[in-house]
């Protein structure tokens, strides 16, 4: 029992204060939050990610070995500010108003966003706080290490918003802005390709006055969803960030203390329905049901989506109730597939189970299943009625995996089947995933990563539990060692807690990892960071006596799929993108600036609104990474080094029709300016191995071209000047430019021009470098002052303007293809053809600019430049 693996235990000098399934979770960027008194920590595992290696925090118990190599993290936290609380006496000195958590302010609990909904297209975290404070938090220009900003304080907007409102009193108001409990929806799915960037979730928050609080936030600038317009989009570049209240439901007259949203539901074309549960301090759980929906409207533009978004709230009669009447210690919805969300409360002692007899009618089970757990005995604070801390479901077993305050674990199967069974024993026909083994063998994790101090009189006192690799056997966890028979009082400054990952059980065969990841391939959908995807896969794949082991298969599942291989006649990369001809009014001196922002957002949906496409940069992802591990084998590596030139290839292709019809689209919109940025994706399109449907899109682009400048005239712009001496600089190689003089410079991994300024964004993942959009830049007006860190040739061109604020994340946005060889009007010249298996000194990465994160991480520092001058 003693021999489980442990990858990571990492000492956290810090008090855990409100232990809960909710105290430590998965981000869709990939990354993990936990919450301490005072502090939110957030932990990225170092795997898929190539950005300041010397920051990561590797500390195990178990020495180093190569078929058991520890995990990495980078570490940043979140600093809770104490002295912004609200001060609530000064809206109600009402009794039911009195907040006690103000004598000593702490981390409540916390809920994460979906990804890509703020301007670098990551996660916003909400953070409740024991006075029952809400604000909004983001990264800044280092998510991994970096600050943490505070977005928003949304109690100063709901008591804002409520005490204006005349029909209620001013207690009412202020109890309804005191929040205590709170979840995040995810996106819904409607099923558009490509799919709309439209951030259609909402923070759902459960108040004092028996209300449940539906929020949105509306962006800074650009466009937005209105609701006093009925949904229609409008333009306003003085907009505030905010949070707006979209609905305010009542739905008890008792507190809400719990509450948890479903999955959303496909119901019917362009609709999806969640389902909100809610628990009041009786222990009754009720539900709302939330549509939301895509109705058709008149666009804005041509480039402007015809749908508006609609939606409804509808509290259920159903409610579910059991004869206990206590209040819940959990509630969480549990996905599970072929079946409607099984909706897991636990209550001192007993764990709860709900599915909606009449979403499923020819499902195993519905209604109410009860269980009584049963105390696991390894300490003397053992007990069977102490709250739940982590609830997670392993699917490959259709087990229900619950950790206990007390350190121990429970497993109840048959979820998916014939209903919800507690398998204490491995006699129980539980197997090897069973109450009795797991809390046996965290028992002997939590003694050895206490370095075998440990005695009966110590508690495991576990503040919450996640999985790592979704089911093969890996868990984290946050414990510390407590003794409460002591009856002792322990200052806050000597409490310490132990991030812990370790592997409780095995499921990881090579067949598993093989399916998992074919798995990954075919059902990831647009939304989370791929490393959120990647993961389990990245964690097994990780031992280079695994990647030996399965060579042969990995190139099958990884190379360019059969139906898009073919001859270069067959070959097309079109993926529906189906645009119309803007054309300027009578008058229109240039394109307005509601057509520009809608400009931006086609750009968004099809450069990364595809799920086939993403499924292409994912491949390239795992490509990337065992490429790096096969070094021992050259042969083996150039294998995958060819899989990964032909995905390169794919994604090359439709990136590059992506551009060059939004360019013919506006081509009445080109000015001098824009013209040397046309000219490379011109370049581009002339290539040998570049589709001849393709090529012909990309004559019609320099016929376009032509109108502005002639011909002759072409070859002249292709050239840079170089930032130090002012020679020229050809065209010759896309990661670096070196002019006669021996100056060398990186160009921007989005533009391809050339990098002479330090505000840039890195990306974590491959390090390649690009320029910082004009959003965020001091002012994001856009003014000349504002774009001096642009090369001169492309300053003043509107539509790489755009082209850099739609690049919010880094996929695969490589403008020239690395194996150019092209033409200068007419004629051969020299770019760097290096084959991708056979770069010297550097991983594929470098060259295909695609991280398995894909996240750009500002950096304003000069050194990070690449410079070099003789």
């Amino acid at each position: 029992m003693d021999s489980a693996p442990v990858y990571t235990s990492l000492n956290v000098p810090t008090l855990i204060t409100s232990p809960s399934p909710n105290c430590i979770q998965w981000s869709q960027d990939g990354q993990v939050f936990f919450t301490s008194k005072s502090a939110i920590f957030v932990m990225t595992a170092e795997l898929g990610i190539n950005f300041d290696a010397n920051s990561v925090l590797r500390d195990s118990i178990d020495e180093e070995r190569e078929d058991r190599p520890s995990l990495g993290w980078f570490r940043t936290m979140i600093q809770f500010d104490k002295t912004d609380a609200c001060r609530w006496t000064d809206y109600s000195q009402d009794w039911s108003a009195t907040s006690l958590g103000s004598m000593d302010i702490t981390v409540w609990t916390m809920a994460l966003s979906p990804s890509q909904i703020t301007q670098d297209a990551s996660c916003i975290l909400a953070v409740l706080s024991s006075n029952m404070d809400l604000t909004l938090w983001v990264a800044g220009k280092n998510g991994l290490k970096g600050e943490w900003k505070k977005l928003s304080n949304v109690t100063g907007v709901l008591l804002d918003t409520l005490i204006r409102d005349q029909s209620i009193s001013r207690t009412t108001a202020t109890i309804s802005a005191q929040i205590l409990c709170m979840d995040w929806t995810s996106q819904p799915t409607f099923s558009c390709v490509p799919a709309l960037e439209t951030d259609a979730s909402f923070l759902v928050c459960g108040n004092r006055a028996g209300d449940l609080i539906f929020l949105r936030r509306v962006h800074p600038a650009g466009f937005h969803i209105d609701i006093s317009s009925r949904f229609r989009y409008s333009y306003d570049e003085q907009t505030e960030s905010k949070i707006k209240i979209e609905s305010k439901l009542k739905v008890s007259e008792k507190w809400v203390l719990q509450v948890a949203v479903s999955p959303w539901i496909p119901s019917r074309p362009m609709t999806c329905i969640a389902l909100v549960a809610y628990s009041t301090p009786d222990g009754t759980v009720g539900l709302v049901r939330v549509t939301r929906a895509l109705r058709s409207a008149a666009k804005s533009s041509p480039f402007g989506i015809p749908f508006a978004l609609f939606t409804e709230f509808e509290q259920l009669q159903t409610s579910i109730a059991d004869p206990r009447r206590a209040a819940l210690t959990a509630l969480k919805w549990i996905e599970i597939p072929g079946r409607s969300p099984v909706l897991a409360y636990g209550k001192p002692g007993t764990i709860h189970f709900w599915s909606d007899p009449s979403s499923s009618p020819g499902q195993s089970w519905s209604g109410l299943h009860t269980l009584q757990l049963k105390t696991q005995k390894r300490s003397i604070g053992s007990s069977f009625l102490q709250p739940l801390s982590g609830i997670q479901y392993v699917l490959p077993q259709d087990a229900l995996v619950l950790s206990l305050v007390d350190g121990s674990f429970h497993v109840i199967h048959g979820l998916a089947g014939e209903g919800p069974r507690l398998v204490n024993s491995e006699n129980e026909s539980g197997g090897k995933l069973n109450s009795e083994t797991l809390s046996t063998i965290a028992r002997g994790v939590f003694s050895r990563v206490e370095r075998g101090s440990v005695t009966f009189a110590d508690v495991m006192r576990t503040s919450g539990m996640v999985m790592y690799d979704d089911g093969f056997g890996s868990l984290i966890w946050i414990h510390e060692v407590t003794r409460p028979a002591d009856f002792s009082y322990k200052h806050d400054a000597k409490h310490n807690s132990m991030f812990t990952v370790a592997r409780l059980w095995h499921d990881a065969s090579d067949e598993s990892i093989l399916q998992a990841l074919v798995k990954v391939f075919g059902n990831s959908k647009i939304g989370p960071a791929p490393l959120y995807y990647l993961r389990p896969i990245l964690f097994h794949l990780r031992h280079y006596s695994v990647i030996a082991r399965l060579h042969l298969e990995l190139i099958k599942i990884l190379a360019l799929p059969k139906s898009e291989q073919g001859s270069p006649e067959e070959e097309d990369h079109t993926l529906d993108i189906h645009l119309e001809t803007w054309s300027m009014a009578e008058g229109q001196a240039q394109i307005d600036p509601a057509t520009r922002q809608d400009l931006r957002n086609s750009l968004k949906r099809h450069l990364f609104g595809h799920d086939k496409f993403f499924m292409l940069r994912m491949r390239l992802s795992v490509a990337d990474f065992v490429w790096k591990l096969s070094t021992d084998d050259p042969q083996k590596q150039a294998d995958y080094g060819l899989v990964a030139q032909a995905l390169l290839s794919a994604i090359s292709h439709r990136n590059l029709r992506t551009l060059i019809r939004h360019l013919i689209a506006v081509a009445e919109a080109f000015t001098f300016d824009d013209i040397p940025f046309v000219l490379r994706l011109v370049v581009q399109s002339r290539l040998s191995s570049t589709p001849a449907n393709l090529s012909a899109e990309g004559s019609k682009l320099a016929e376009i071209a032509r109108r502005v400048i002639p011909m002759d005239e072409h070859s002249t712009h292709l050239d840079e000047q170089c930032p130090a001496c002012g020679v020229n600089v050809p065209l010759e190689d896309i990661i670096n430019a070196v002019c006669a003089n021996g100056h060398t410079w990186a160009r921007c991994s989005v533009t391809t021009f050339i990098l002479s300024t330090a505000q840039v964004r890195t990306c974590i993942g491959c390090t390649r470098k690009a320029f910082l959009p004009f959003s965020s830049r001091a002012g994001g007006g856009g003014g000349d002052e504002e774009r001096e860190f642009l090369p001169p040739a492309v300053r003043k061109s509107w539509f790489v303007e755009e082209l850099l604020e739609a690049n919010e994340r880094t996929y695969q946005l490589e403008i020239i293809h690395e194996d150019m060889a092209t033409w200068r009007n007419g004629s051969a010249f020299g770019f760097d053809c290096r084959p991708y298996q056979k770069v010297a000194g550097s991983s594929p990465a470098v060259v295909m600019n695609k991280p398995a994160h894909h996240v750009f991480t500002q950096t304003w520092v000069t050194s990070n430049v690449n410079r070099s001058f003789s």
